[in-house]
């Protein structure tokens, strides 16, 4: 750890992007080469806790990267953890997309998410909502859904019952469709901490009260900084501004204010310039990362470090993340970085798997990519085949 001298201001920590990389890889249990470092999480709430939140629009994704940050984690574990023990929220997350989310850390991402300037609205001038329109209609959700879980349709009607016909005017461009108004403050709604996803009703998403009282602004979004910083740092206020989906000039104006109280310090980082970590916390580790990994879908990850171009080096940043969007793809990560992509198909307990990697693999790392495949399979509880290009490995159960 960097220590100061009294008198004078040592000169900020230079951080490798190595460094950098390994540290965010451990600190999610994702590090092929670092068990033990850091204590194991001791249940699914755990490992979304330390990747500030699993992206749930496909949850089977979602399933898969809790299950990887576990110790013998399946995806019955992560379900039982959301719609039996509620230790897990779903509902409207950073950048107001659908994620798993601590129900203990509600509270905090409330608090935060609601204090995010929201800018200028995207939708047409005669589709916009009043201010006052917004607080009638997350007022009425909020009722509506307290105590009770509603599909889409069931809660439409009570909020236009609620508020008035302009509530339901179809007015939003939806999928194939038009939306009712009011839909577009969906996920303000989440975001305040009046709705999130009870179970599904057959094939519809039903919603609910979580019944969440916010933490006031200021401390949840310090909170929030901090946790990010400790999980994704080194990190520009740009990073987390695209991170979150705010504005630059508001993340900048919020780091700002906590370097001069000290909760965040400034470190050098792999050409980025300053970056910010939390105070006091500078030390990386010294050896790069070695071995072969799996990630899915929008995993944490992938969407946080940045910069992109390291993650995603050469080839990769074409062919795994389509010139600049994280996510699209499921990635083979071999030493830290994206070497390729991966896809599966399931039919019953099958499940196919196939590895494009960008580069030829070597004996023990097509053995190790045996590994993952084998941890894939067990967490999805199925039996998985693996395919690299076009040669069939074999089955693992």
């Amino acid at each position: 750890m960097t220590t100061r001298s009294r008198g004078a201001a040592a000169p900020p920590t230079a951080v490798t992007w190595a460094g950098a990389n390994a540290r965010r890889l451990a600190r999610q249990h994702l590090h092929p080469d670092a068990a033990g470092t850091e204590p194991p999480f001791a249940s699914p709430g755990d490992a979304v806790a330390a990747m500030l939140g699993a992206h749930a629009q496909v949850l089977s994704a979602a399933e898969l990267s809790v299950g990887l940050r576990g110790d013998g984690t399946t995806r019955t574990d992560v379900r039982t953890a959301l719609w039996t023990d509620r230790s897990l929220v779903k509902t409207f997350g950073p950048r107001g997309t659908v994620h798993l989310l601590p129900a203990a850390d509600l509270p905090l991402w409330t608090g935060a998410l609601s204090a995010v300037p929201t800018g200028t609205s995207p939708f047409a001038k005669d589709a916009r909502m009043t201010p006052d329109q917004v607080e009638q209609v997350v007022a009425a959700v909020a009722a509506a859904l307290t105590g009770a879980e509603l599909t889409i349709d069931e809660l439409s009607e009570e909020v236009v019952a609620r508020t008035g016909p302009w509530a339901g005017d179809l007015v939003m461009p939806g999928f194939q469709a038009m939306w009712p108004r009011w839909r577009q403050v969906l996920h303000l709604a989440g975001h305040r901490g009046a709705l999130a996803y009870a179970p599904n009703r057959g094939r519809k998403a039903t919603y609910t009260n979580p019944g969440c009282v916010p933490l006031p602004g200021p401390g949840a979004l310090t909170a929030l900084i901090e946790r990010y910083l400790y999980a994704y740092g080194p990190a520009t206020p740009a990073h987390f501004a695209r991170w979150l989906a705010a504005p630059r000039a508001w993340a900048a104006e919020r780091f700002a204010a906590l370097a001069a109280s000290g909760a965040i310090e400034e470190v050098t980082f792999a050409g980025e310039g300053p970056a910010w970590v939390v105070a006091g916390d500078t030390d990386f580790p010294a050896e790069e990362v070695r071995g072969v990994r799996l990630l899915p879908y929008f995993d944490a990850f992938g969407i946080a470090s940045w910069p992109r171009e390291k993650l995603f080096p050469g080839a990769a940043y074409e062919r795994a993340l389509g010139g600049g969007q994280a996510g699209n793809h499921p990635v083979l990560l071999v030493d830290g970085t994206v070497a390729g992509v991966w896809h599966q198909r399931r039919s019953g307990r099958r499940i196919a798997v196939t590895v494009e990697p960008l580069k030829p693999l070597s004996a023990p790392r097509l053995r190790a990519l045996e590994e993952q495949v084998e941890r894939v399979a067990a967490i999805m509880e199925g039996t998985a085949e693996l395919t690299v290009g076009a040669v069939t490995v074999g089955p693992h159960a």
